[in-house]
């Protein structure tokens, strides 16, 4: 299992057929009624694409900051729009400063540097404004925290206005207007909007309509909202669904470059498209200190000029891959093989600050922690962190913020600054905060499965029909089924060895092939002739001019059968870790014997590397079971490998670190010879097995 538990909600048959009656497909009435959808009603209010927008003046401070924009426009004063160096950032600075260019406004674009400046207003960038003659600053998807940049500004009689959709302090900064949804006095009726989305209102509140500028601005408001993560309901699903329309015949000739850059011309535009081949692109000109091209990106008008900005986005994307790679290798052999970290916090001397926070995202699914990555620069380090399992970062750094020169972000994501002096206390602070919310019970590590389905359903009409769902994201996820109980007949690793390919066969006879990415089969552990559930997303594939449907697999795990074996010998194994009497029938199925140690330890030598061995707990003993014992199950249990190991490590042969789901394993023994008999666990169990 790659996820720690899989929640499957269930739909009801009544709602299914009503679904069905008012026209949904098959799975996805299931899926509608597994996600509270009762009627049909209730599924077009979750599903439209066509909510009205709010009113932009339902947001605490707009009509002043649209009243002094229009002023500053009418006065011929010099404005600035200021952004952020992500997708939602170059979009927003796009969207405002080609509006108020067209109302015949003076406004320069200015996107700090990331590697010199940072995030958000800083004091190079506002003293540089200064000198330009700059009368008003307005800021889009940043500024909520920067008080005292406020301050700075209002000292140099330069005014400002801050939109931002990021969390609050307490303190909000002295500006002409504050325009945050998250504003406690706030009166608008969701968070949900980006950076782009508040400029968008902005423009919408100068120039008194949306319905035009909805029109005009929607593939920067798709760009925007989709790469950020906002959840796909009310307006923000109107304006991306008006977008990816828009996406499909792009009039920006940037947007339509890079469309063809990244091959993605033809076919329907989701916002899969947008996530994972557009946004990484445009991510990257900011990550690698040329946000500037980007930004161009979007603003020309020379389709030759585009391509040649396109290219050199996909360039760039290349380049931020590499070093990517890089700071990854480094951070994990900073942690060492036996790691088992609550939090994660390194700091790297060489670090690419545009980069850390992929990494650190990495790094948190693959340890299932928060992670920090601090780039030092002499005696302070600029930060990224990426959270796991709900850890709120914001309410951390807020926390922790007598240990901190600045921070700013949100739940997720986040970044600070911080004295090399206070990063061991921050350290040991927030790894402190993370284990006391997973000692909370609050942490999730759970796979969201739609539900479970009859394989007969997963036909082409009925998974065609799941595009009445999109466009899916956050709010609106991805359909994840899964079916129960199926045979694995065959697999085989295809893609140089870097994938694998399934055929499966269900109780009632129904074939099914699959593909799990980025698996192997030693590495999930499974073998033809195993019984598992698999979590999947349906998909029709076509190769050759042949169309099949496919299973893009989600996750594996035993069926309920093994999953309740597996966990009454999870259950016996923590009884003798917490000294309990065993019964001599329970000693003895967890005492393994000579043949069994050998067995283990041979699969061990076989299969070690420089980074050592990571094993799921249930999957070991059964690929011992077929290598050395003919696929006897019964043989090499969860609990006596778990022994074999602890054994292992007890002698010195091994380093043993164990995560709530896999082994991790370094081999440290110098090859000499050691007597079994002399463990510990080893004597325990064959007292406890003779009775005694």
């Amino acid at each position: 299992m790659k996820y720690g538990a899989w929640n499957v909600t269930s739909f009801q048959a009544e709602q299914v057929r009503a679904l069905e009656q008012a026209g949904y497909g098959a799975l996805c009435a299931r899926i509608l009624s597994a996600r509270g959808c009762s009627d049909a009603a209730a599924a077009q209010e979750y599903l439209r694409g066509d909510a009205p927008l709010n009113s932009p003046f339902l947001m605490k401070d707009m009509k002043t900051a649209a009243d002094r924009v229009r002023l500053a426009v009418a006065r011929k004063e010099h404005i600035a729009v200021f952004g952020d160096y992500d997708v939602d950032g170059i979009t927003s600075t796009a969207l405002l400063t080609e509006f108020l260019r067209g109302m015949g406004a003076r406004v320069t674009s200015y996107i700090p540097a990331r590697l010199e400046e940072g995030y958000g207003l800083n004091e190079i960038a506002i003293r540089w404004l200064y000198k330009q003659q700059v009368n008003l600053i307005v800021t889009v998807d940043c500024g909520i925290t920067a008080n005292s940049e406020a301050e700075l500004c209002r000292k140099l009689g330069m005014e400002l206005v801050i939109t931002d959709h990021h969390e609050c302090k307490d303190e909000l900064p002295h500006a002409v207007a504050v325009v945050d949804p998250h504003r406690p006095d706030c009166g608008y009726p969701h968070t949900d909007l980006s950076g782009v989305g508040i400029a968008f209102q902005l423009a919408a509140a100068i120039s008194g309509e949306q319905a035009g500028l909805l029109e005009r601005f929607s593939d920067l408001l798709c760009l925007g909202l989709v790469a950020d993560v906002m959840p796909l309901r009310g307006e923000v699903r109107t304006m991306v669904v008006r977008g990816l329309k828009a996406l499909e015949q792009p009039t920006r000739p940037g947007i339509a470059a890079l469309m063809a850059e990244c091959g993605c011309t033809e076919g329907p535009i989701t916002t899969s498209t947008v996530g994972y081949l557009l946004a990484p692109r445009i991510n990257a000109a900011g990550r690698m200190g040329q946000v500037e091209l980007a930004l161009e990106l979007f603003m020309t008008h020379d389709p030759e000029r585009a391509k040649v900005l396109a290219d050199a986005l996909c360039r760039l994307n290349r380049e931020r891959q590499k070093v990517e790679a890089v700071i990854y290798q480094q951070a994990v052999s900073m942690l060492g093989p036996d790691a088992h970290p609550r939090a994660i916090v390194l700091a790297g001397e060489t670090w690419h600050q545009g980069v850390v926070g992929i990494v650190a995202s990495r790094l948190s699914e693959e340890y299932n922690c928060p992670a920090f990555l601090i780039c030092m620069d002499g005696d302070r380090g600029k930060a990224s962190s990426r959270s796991y399992g709900g850890f709120n970062l914001f309410a951390a750094l807020t926390s922790l913020s007598d240990l901190l020169e600045s921070f700013g972000g949100h739940e997720l994501a986040a970044g600070f600054t911080i004295s090399r002096e206070n990063i061991p206390a921050f350290q040991r602070e927030v790894t402190a905060l993370a284990e006391a919310f997973q000692n909370s019970g609050q942490a999730e590590d759970a796979l969201a499965v739609d539900c479970a389905v009859d394989p007969a359903l997963l036909t082409f009409e009925n998974i065609r029909d799941l595009n009445q769902l999109e466009p899916c994201g956050t709010g609106c996820p991805i359909p994840v089924l899964c079916v129960e109980d199926v045979v694995v007949t065959q697999l085989s690793e295809v893609g140089g060895g870097k994938h694998l390919r399934l055929s499966l066969r269900s109780r009632n006879g129904h074939s099914m092939a699959a593909i799990f990415f980025s698996q192997t089969a030693l590495r999930t552990g499974i073998a033809p002739g195993d019984t598992v559930d698999v979590a999947f997303t349906p998909q029709i594939n076509e190769f050759r001019g042949t169309r099949t449907v496919q299973l893009n697999v989600v996750d594996l795990r035993l069926n309920r059968r093994l999953r309740d074996e597996t966990e009454a010998e999870r259950a016996l194994y923590r009884r003798f870790l917490r000294q309990a009497r065993l019964t001599p029938d329970e000693a003895n199925r967890l005492l393994p014997s000579r043949e069994e140690f050998v067995a283990v330890w041979r699969y061990l030598i076989a299969n070690s590397s420089e980074q050592g061995i990571e094993e799921d707990f249930p999957c070991m003993g059964r690929k011992i079971n077929r290598t050395a014992f003919c696929g006897a199950a019964e043989r090499l249990t969860l609990g006596k490998t778990r022994i074999c190991l602890d054994v292992f490590a007890e002698l010195g042969l091994i380093q043993l670190r164990t995560s709530r789901r896999c082994f991790h394993i370094r081999i440290t023994t110098d090859g000499s010879k050691v007597d079994l008999n002399q463990s510990g666990i080893v004597q325990r169990l064959r007292i406890q097995k003779a009775g005694q």
